[in-house]
């Protein structure tokens, strides 16, 4: 896939999903707010389940054209929206810590995702907006680590999506330097998790819980 069909899917996408991406957008900041505040903490895994579903179906499904979107991205997205789903309900008490350091400039990152894909020269349809693939992906990243706790599968999909972000220079789309950034705070969380729960202790030769906890 050269860079003129990947902006050609993105002005495709764009122009007949504006509305659906505004209410997204608008369901998400409120899940969001709630969890953070505490009210309904597992509202915000519930809602990026929702959108990282209809990436999958609706982008990849209905606008790609590639096999890569068809046969890696879809299945990605899909399986990702389903184990948020499922986290939003296995540990629904969980609660969403407030933002550290790192998270914090994650997240202004990925408030600025369009606004860096305009300074770049990007003008709507063809410009990244926040219900896309990889906006999506970057604040799932950045929101679920948050947590505390995590399902190793959901972490590791969303970190090996987010260090595809070394494609922003093949398709020229910088922007998303901001996921790449995400996907390698994803290894580092991935690896602090792996590390904490199966390298600790007693737990060292446990293989056998550590496939049943994952």
């Amino acid at each position: 896939m050269n860079a003129d069909v990947f902006w050609k899917i993105i002005g495709e996408y764009n122009t007949h999903t504006a509305i659906p991406q505004i209410v997204f957008v608008c369901v998400l900041i409120f899940a969001l707010i709630l969890s953070y505040n505490g009210k309904i903490q597992w509202s915000g895994k519930f809602v990026l389940g929702l959108v990282n579903l209809f990436i999958s179906i609706v982008f990849f499904g209905i606008f790609g054209t590639q096999p890569i979107q068809k046969y890696f991205a879809l299945p990605l997205y899909l399986c990702c929206g389903f184990l948020f789903l499922f986290e939003s309900i296995k540990n629904r008490r969980d609660t969403l810590a407030k933002p550290n350091t790192a998270r914090f400039i994650l997240l202004v990152l990925i408030a600025l995702y369009p606004a860096i894909s305009f300074a770049l020269g990007n003008r709507f349809p063809e410009m990244v907006t926040y219900i896309m693939p990889c906006p999506v992906i970057s604040l799932s990243l950045a929101v679920y680590s948050g947590y505390r706790r995590k399902n190793i599968v959901l972490l590791l999909l969303l970190t090996l999506w987010g260090l595809t972000g070394i494609k922003s220079i093949f398709f020229k789309a910088y922007e998303d330097i901001i996921l790449l950034v995400c996907g390698i705070y994803g290894v580092y969380l991935t690896y602090r998790e792996i590390r904490n729960r199966y390298f600790s202790g007693k737990n060292t030769s446990d293989i056998s819980k550590l496939i049943k906890n994952v």
